[in-house]
């Protein structure tokens, strides 16, 4: 592997690190408040998930890096614009509609994303993509119900997820564009060209809102920047949360 493809890699691995933990750790809040104690297991179990992948990215990246940093140094040592996650990720965990809602664009994304990266040249991320696959089959049908049950439940139910929906679409946008570093991933047969997956996850994605009674948004607005640094006030907030023990410590271990 040439050293630009090599560095190119590198920030790959980390961008998917990024939206796997922060990800994680906003699912992580709805433990101990779920609706009831099945909910907070099965979001635990979920939360568990994305952090188990978040470690095998940052995992790869500090192999790749060879410079002494470790996947603690990615996930706890790096300030808001250091970070590429999608936006999307980092949004509140809001109300239950809300987290439901975003779950489900989210895991339709990855079940699209997951099976084409487990075809990648790269051996070490299609690994972590096919160990990651059966997860995420489990996490859109977990979503998908819930979306169901609760744009097609009652009048509260439907207005709140509805609302969700609405606020969420324009941080979707994001999910399918690409820049220099991920295109000649993508042309060197490496990373996935997400651009090629729109199609297909709107038509999955208003399959399941319109039985869910929800109207598909229009694609009025959208915002972007995750994946150059550019965040949300939402995310500063989540990583002095997530970070402090172990800026508290430095040099602490597990």
């Amino acid at each position: 592997m040439s050293d630009t493809l090599k560095d190119a890699t590198l920030e790959y691995a980390v961008r998917l690190g990024d939206d796997a933990n922060v990800l994680g750790h906003r699912i992580s809040e709805w433990v101990s408040h779920g609706p009831f104690l099945e909910e907070d297991i099965a979001y635990a179990n979920v939360a568990l998930d994305y952090i188990g992948r978040a470690r095998m990215f940052y995992g790869y990246a500090s192999e790749l890096a060879s410079d002494g940093r470790t996947e603690d140094d990615f996930a706890y040592m790096r300030d808001d614009r250091q970070y590429q996650n999608l936006l999307l990720m980092e949004m509140p965990r809001g109300d239950f509609a809300y987290s439901q809602v975003r779950q489900l664009l989210i895991d339709v994304y990855y079940n699209l994303l997951l099976p084409q990266l487990a075809e990648s040249r790269d051996d070490t991320l299609a690994a972590i993509a096919a160990k990651a696959i059966k997860e995420s089959r489990y996490h859109l049908r977990r979503s998908r119900d819930w979306v169901l049950r609760l744009g097609d439940g009652t009048e509260e139910s439907h207005r709140r997820t509805q609302a969700a929906l609405d606020s969420l679409w324009g941080y979707t946008h994001e999910m399918f564009e690409m820049d220099e570093t991920e295109r000649l991933l993508a042309d060197s047969g490496i990373a996935v060209d997400t651009t090629r997956l729109r199609d297909e996850w709107h038509r999955q994605v208003s399959s399941i809102l319109t039985e869910a009674t929800l109207s598909v948004p229009e694609d009025g607005w959208a915002v972007r920047g995750g994946r150059i640094g550019y965040h949300t006030e939402n995310l500063g907030h989540l990583l002095t949360e997530m970070q402090f023990v172990h800026r508290s410590y430095p040099g602490c271990q597990w």
